[in-house]
């Protein structure tokens, strides 16, 4: 065997390495997902027969029903997305372009906003918890000082889910603002001097330059942070008294849904339909990204 194809042997050996992790890690418990989503599956029972699709029956026939939790959690979890997302995005966004244009402690400002994307999710939900405080938050202290009424926030079920979504908003947007800011320095500045030179304005350069040529960052993180909200849960639990997605399930997710499903009641086959259901939203939107950045590369 001559010495390259030594080389092609061992590369496939060893690429066999991260193949086998996920199919073991990730496409095994996909596959065990979808087989528990057909059954009547209890742990605590020796016999799991199949039921056929009558697991997703009853999702859809529980998400038709306007007051079944079920209904509430997928929607609170389209509101996270809705609301979530194109706030972080536009928040990042602004944070990056005033970042770009200093030369001066920049890597210090990277650090400060990229904090809270590394700290651990349950210790920055009851930090802010504290901080919603009815009584003596410091949220409601600072209301206090412009004669502000003291706020309720995560107590009340008109404000619970914005306030959930204040926090993830919060902690996620060092992440956007990072590659967002990778993408504005790729941006090569003759653009810029060119269209200054035709006499083009900022905002002119901002539709006509930066937003046209961020475009694959921007589907990128609108995906990713999509995803994101689609899966949330431990701010949830740590931020709701019980850890139930309250007050009377205002913000409760999916993934939550899941969880009381399949761990609190032993319903396995329903929680896993949910989690199939889940799986098929977030696949589409990955597919949908993938067309996106490949039509505007191909342009």
């Amino acid at each position: 065997m001559s010495l390259k194809n030594r080389r092609v042997v061992w590369a496939y050996i060893f690429l066999l390495v991260p193949l086998a992790f996920f199919l073991v890690v990730r496409a095994g418990p996909t596959i065990f997902a979808f087989d528990v989503s057909l059954r009547a599956f209890n742990p605590m029972a020796e016999i799991k027969p199949y039921v056929g699709f009558d697991n997703f029956a009853r999702v859809f026939k529980d998400i038709a029903d306007p007051d079944h939790v079920t209904r509430k959690a997928f929607e609170n979890t389209l509101k996270y997305v809705i609301i979530g997302t194109p706030i972080q995005l536009s928040l990042a966004l602004g944070i990056a372009m005033l970042m770009n244009s200093i030369r001066r402690f920049r890597t210090i400002f990277r650090v400060i906003y990229f904090i809270p994307f590394v700290t651990s999710a349950v210790a920055v939900a009851w930090v802010w918890r504290a901080l919603y405080m009815p009584d003596f938050g410091f949220l409601n202290l600072v209301l206090g000082l412009f004669g502000i009424p003291s706020q309720r926030f995560l107590f009340d079920p008109n404000q619970s889910l914005l306030s959930v979504t204040a926090v993830v908003v919060w902690q996620g947007l060092g992440f956007a603002v990072i590659i967002f800011l990778a993408g504005l320095q790729a941006i090569p500045e003759t653009f810029y001097e060119a269209a200054r030179v035709d006499g083009a304005g900022r905002w002119r350069l901002f539709g006509s330059i930066t937003i046209p040529l961020l475009n694959p960052t921007i589907v990128y993180l609108a995906v990713l942070q999509t995803i994101a909200f689609l899966r949330m849960f431990a701010e949830v639990v740590n931020l709701t008294r019980q850890g139930d997605g309250g007050p009377v399930n205002t913000t409760t997710t999916v993934v939550l849904r899941v969880f009381r499903e399949g761990f609190g009641s032993l319903n396995m086959g329903y929680a896993a339909a949910m989690t199939v259901l889940l799986f098929a939203m977030i696949m589409v939107i990955s597919i949908i990204q993938f067309r996106l950045v490949q039509r505007r590369v191909e342009y």
